[in-house]
């Protein structure tokens, strides 16, 4: 099926909402710069394993089984001690990572195309607050992160509210058939009623490569 453009999606959208992980850029590319800096912090600490075998190690793990229980599976075959653990995680939240994260390029094409047409643009996240801000500060968005808001899915939980959705739309005024979500996974619910959702696209229609 060809892929998706701008120019394929109800103008009469005044909003779009994306996810971040997988869908504005790939999160491999965070979760392996990750890898590549716990590798080197190691071998630094504790001379072995060589951080370049660690490296092709955690490669090769996640894109066989994915990053749960990657740090289980290195240090079964690697004999890492468990007190690294809490660097690995913490690693996962605040790292300074080498090289700057890319937009998919149809996607940062798309942004670009949005925000000439005067479109408003969110990013809605789940997961750790402060990791995704971490992700969100280490994009080379080239000036698109001055036109978005970003909102933390998990923070406004946390805030007492039970519908996220609901409240990004009440304070930007915005009515749930004016918006497009824009995500990776299972839309998410905007009202308290299970079938009540927005007006949904998976980011697979506009990429013009796989994730892997």
């Amino acid at each position: 099926m060809a892929m998706l453009t701008y120019y394929d999606i109800d103008k009469s959208k005044k909003a779009f909402i994306f996810e971040l992980d997988d869908v504005l850029y790939p999160q491999k590319d965070y979760l392996l710069q990750v890898y590549y800096l716990f590798a080197n912090l190691l071998e630094y600490t504790e001379t072995v394993p060589p951080a370049n075998e660690l490296v092709v190690f955690f490669k090769k793990a996640y894109e066989g089984y994915g990053p749960n229980n990657i740090f289980q599976r290195a240090a079964a075959v690697f004999g890492i001690d468990e007190k690294y653990r809490e660097k690995f995680n913490s690693l996962h939240v605040n790292a300074k990572l080498p090289l700057k994260l890319l937009l998919f390029p149809s996607i940062k094409k798309m942004l670009h195309q949005m925000i000439e047409d005067g479109k408003s643009i969110y990013v809605l996240t789940r997961g750790n607050p402060l990791m995704q801000l971490n992700k969100l500060k280490q994009i080379a968005w080239e000036g698109i992160d001055q036109q978005l808001r970003a909102y933390f899915f998990d923070d406004l939980v946390l805030q007492g509210f039970s519908s996220p959705i609901s409240q990004l739309l009440k304070v930007n005024a915005l009515q749930p058939n004016e918006v497009l979500l824009i995500g990776a996974e299972t839309p998410y619910h905007y009202g308290d009623k299970g079938n009540e959702r927005l007006d949904y696209m998976s980011v697979s229609l506009l990429l013009d490569e796989q994730l892997s």
